[in-house]
């Protein structure tokens, strides 16, 4: 029982694994790149979940390094009230457990009406998703043995970079340097994951008290760190139980923001972009109505203790891959600040009663 995997010992085992990840590029996407094509410029992606987080934090950066158009779904209401785009040329589905129920039921109705090509993202090469794909492409982190998923997250999210990366190369858009200098920023900053975990530790500690006691918290980003931080909602609603969400900063200024009082607990996320100046102002605005405002930043230097700096060189359209670190570190200890044992499962009955999943999750 001591050995037990958590999401804690998960999250500790990211940098080695993103490491190994990257030392088997370009062999563990070349599959996929080839099946995909250097002629494709219309995907859709389906995926629901943390996985769809995970497709919202790389979707920029493949449509930045291979040109292509990437359209995100849930796959249940696609299922059921979509129609398939006459211009598709490629359908990826994205299950790290390889058994979400949705995603294989979608995939098979474009599997019936169409001669797509069909590519599975998951963890588990030989789960049943994979049975409804022409190809898998395997994210390289192995089954993740708990419920709430973060080095799976981080895997999906690189791994997709790294595909996107690649069809760049072989589209002729990227040229082997450029690819080079891509892959050696990938290394480089990969190498500074365990420090972004002591920040992020060292950070939530001196402010524990501040979110055992929240009742509401928000977060806020742009571009494509929206990926990043609607995965903080999913992860603060399965960890820390209390009213969440994660917003577009545009979304955020349009209603929202009217919610907003002096007990609300708000997260905002940066990286470097000409989109900065407006999330700095919404920050200051909300700063005269809250005490409780925070930032997660991808600089160098904090200038108040209310910002994590994590000194991380990664430009806006990469910084996804590393940003939800310190997020996935925060719902860890602030449930645990609240008593919850995340180690103890609940509602095991649930993906049986609403047939979310294929099969039980083999869960520890």
């Amino acid at each position: 029982m001591e050995n037990k995997p958590t999401m804690l010992s998960y999250i500790y085992q990211e940098q080695e694994t993103m490491l190994k990840i990257l030392s088997t590029y370009p062999a563990n996407v070349e599959d996929a790149v080839k099946r995909i094509g250097d002629k494709s410029e219309e995907w859709l992606v389906l995926a629901t979940g943390s996985s769809i987080n995970a497709a919202r934090s790389a979707k920029y950066y493949i449509e930045k390094c291979a040109q292509v158009r990437i359209d995100i779904q849930e796959p249940y209401n696609y299922c059921n009230y979509e129609t398939i785009n006459p211009h598709l040329d490629v359908v990826l589905g994205v299950s790290q457990s390889g058994q979400s129920t949705s995603t294989i039921e979608a995939l098979q109705r474009i599997q019936k009406q169409s001669k797509l090509t069909t590519i599975s993202v998951t963890s588990r090469p030989n789960s049943e998703i994979t049975e409804v794909t022409t190809a898998t492409l395997d994210i390289g982190c192995g089954q993740e043995k708990v419920g709430y998923v973060t080095m799976g997250f981080t895997s999906t999210v690189l791994t997709m970079m790294l595909m996107g990366l690649h069809l760049g190369v072989k589209k002729g858009l990227i040229t082997p340097e450029q690819e080079k200098d891509e892959i050696e920023n990938f290394i480089k900053e990969s190498h500074k994951i365990n420090d972004i975990i002591k920040k992020s530790e060292a950070f939530i500690q001196s402010h524990i008290d501040d979110f055992k006691d929240a009742h509401r918290i928000t977060g806020v980003a742009f571009g494509s760190i929206v990926g990043t931080i609607k995965e903080f909602e999913t992860k603060f609603c399965e960890t820390v139980r209390v009213p969440t969400a994660g917003y577009d900063l545009e979304a955020y200024m349009h209603g929202p923001y009217l919610e907003v009082n002096p007990e609300h607990r708000i997260f905002f996320v940066e990286a470097k972009s000409t989109c900065l100046e407006k999330l700095h102002l919404l920050k200051a605005y909300e700063s005269k109505h809250s005490t409780h405002v925070y930032t997660v930043s991808t600089a160098s230097q904090a200038t108040d203790n209310h910002i994590l700096a994590l000194d991380i060189d990664l430009d806006e359209y990469k910084a996804p891959y590393l940003l939800i670190i310190p997020f996935q570190i925060f719902a860890w200890y602030v449930s645990k600040s609240k008593g919850i044992d995340l180690t103890h499962r609940i509602y095991t009955d649930f993906s049986q009663a609403v047939k979310s999943k294929t099969t039980v999750q083999d869960y520890v």
